[in-house]
């Protein structure tokens, strides 16, 4: 997909192809600090007087900030990764036994505890695009809630 702090963080910790089971020990722990970051989601919802504090209300804040950045293809593009890997993050935080993984083409896959498995970067670019699935929705979807 070419995500570049991806392709690097991959290059940097690769231990042969795409795919396979979450990761164990630390590199799980560092894809996960690495994806909790998204910087341009956390700026864009601060500059909008919304606090990501990783938790599941701060999802439905973001669903309902005004979709400015959609004039800017290349802001939208970003913010819809960031937005997956925000939801991931919460996710990850919030349900006991959720793990990072690299799937095909180095996406971030965030795999549930019965196995699921969430392409989160195309869930937040969906939502980045068009608004939906909101990320509260997509976030109780996942969870049974």
């Amino acid at each position: 997909m070419g995500i570049g702090f991806m392709d690097r963080w991959r290059a940097r910790h690769s231990s042969g192809a795409g795919g396979g089971p979450p990761l164990p020990g630390n590199d799980e722990a560092a894809m996960a600090e690495l994806f909790s970051e998204c910087g341009l989601l956390r700026e864009l919802a601060e500059s909008a007087g919304v606090l990501l504090d990783d938790g599941v209300k701060s999802l439905t804040a973001l669903d309902q900030m005004l979709p400015l950045w959609r004039a800017d293809p290349e802001v939208s593009d970003w913010l819809g990764n960031d937005a997956g890997l925000y939801l991931g993050t919460v996710l990850h935080r919030t349900v006991a036994g959720a793990a990072w993984r690299l799937g095909g083409h180095g996406r971030p896959l965030l795999v549930m505890p019965d196995g699921l498995e969430l392409d989160v970067t195309a869930i937040g670019h969906s939502w980045a695009d068009q608004g939906s699935p909101q990320l509260a929705l997509a976030y109780l979807a996942a969870t049974d809630g």
